[in-house]
């Protein structure tokens, strides 16, 4: 099995640590490192995925590459157009580092839903709407929505919950122009993306994008589409009705709260091989 990194160390730059990528402050531009660690319910699990950051990265390179039409923030990533100090090994950054332009980070999660699961299933139980969009009554865990429809979040700071939020409040957050320029957006990006993906056996029922403004220019940022920011469903397993089985890490979700963890007790491990399997899967058939 591939080593594991869930830390990196280059030098004296300075960075920051997300849950996922340590981010380097290079001047003018960021760069990201995807490491291997795993998060769920908004903690870091201990155990690493091999390779889990190389994935998450080379998916993103591929989605930035495939909406070439839309303005994003990557720039390389190629390990030789890096400006690092000499004395930093390359080699532990190749294939889960990107470089990338700096952007004043619009604070939204932008979620797109084509399925009812996760927490618009949770909110659709109690009320028959999510984030105050109104569905039609009788649907199931997993159905198929009668179209996309745009549910903001907010953006925490580290170590606080997103909350679902409405259309109005997100109006009311970061303006009306703004907030119609990020539903349009991100329903676009999503249909494509899940069009695109419907042809090579996989179903994307939901996904989270994130923007950044760049001299009053909106751009896509961060991930796009990958095992962490969305939820990937074989398509010929597919059986509306219940939780189904899945690419991504919902089944580190489930795992965790069938085991009786009550997430504020000591953070559980997790099964390496299986999750590194199921997300390699999705990079080979989506670049197939």
């Amino acid at each position: 099995m591939p080593s594991t990194v869930t830390q990196t160390s280059l030098s004296d730059l300075p960075v920051r640590r997300g849950k996922v990528r340590d981010i380097y402050d290079l001047g003018d531009t960021l760069l990201l490192v995807s490491t291997d660690r795993i998060s769920a319910f908004d903690w870091v699990l201990p155990t690493g995925i091999p390779d889990k950051g190389r994935v998450l990265t080379q998916l993103s390179r591929f989605w930035f590459e495939h909406f070439k039409n839309v303005p994003n923030h990557l720039i390389s990533c190629d390990v030789d157009d890096f400006d690092l100090p000499a004395e930093i090994d390359r080699e532990p950054l190749v294939g889960r580092s990107m470089l990338v332009r700096k952007t004043s980070v619009v604070p939204i999660e932008c979620v797109v839903r084509g399925y009812l699961s996760g927490s618009g299933w949770a909110e659709y139980r109690k009320n028959g709407a999510v984030c105050g969009i109104e569905l039609p009554t009788g649907l199931t865990e997993s159905d198929k929505l009668p179209g996309a429809i745009f549910t903001p979040a907010t953006k925490a700071e580290q170590g606080l919950h997103d909350e679902n939020i409405s259309y109005d409040e997100m109006c009311a957050r970061v303006g009306p122009e703004l907030s119609k320029q990020l539903s349009e957006r991100s329903v676009d990006l999503y249909t494509r993306g899940a069009d695109y993906a419907r042809g090579r056996g996989i179903m994307i029922a939901d996904t989270k994008f994130e923007f950044g403004m760049v001299d009053d220019e909106l751009i896509l940022i961060d991930e796009v589409m990958t095992p962490d920011s969305s939820r990937f469903w074989p398509a010929d397993a597919y059986k509306p009705g219940k939780g189904q089985p899945s690419y991504d890490k919902q089944f580190v979700r489930d795992w965790l709260t069938t085991s009786g963890w009550t997430r504020t007790a000591s953070r559980r491990n997790c099964r390496p091989r299986s999750s590194r399997r199921r997300a390699t899967s999705i990079s080979r058939r989506l670049r197939s």
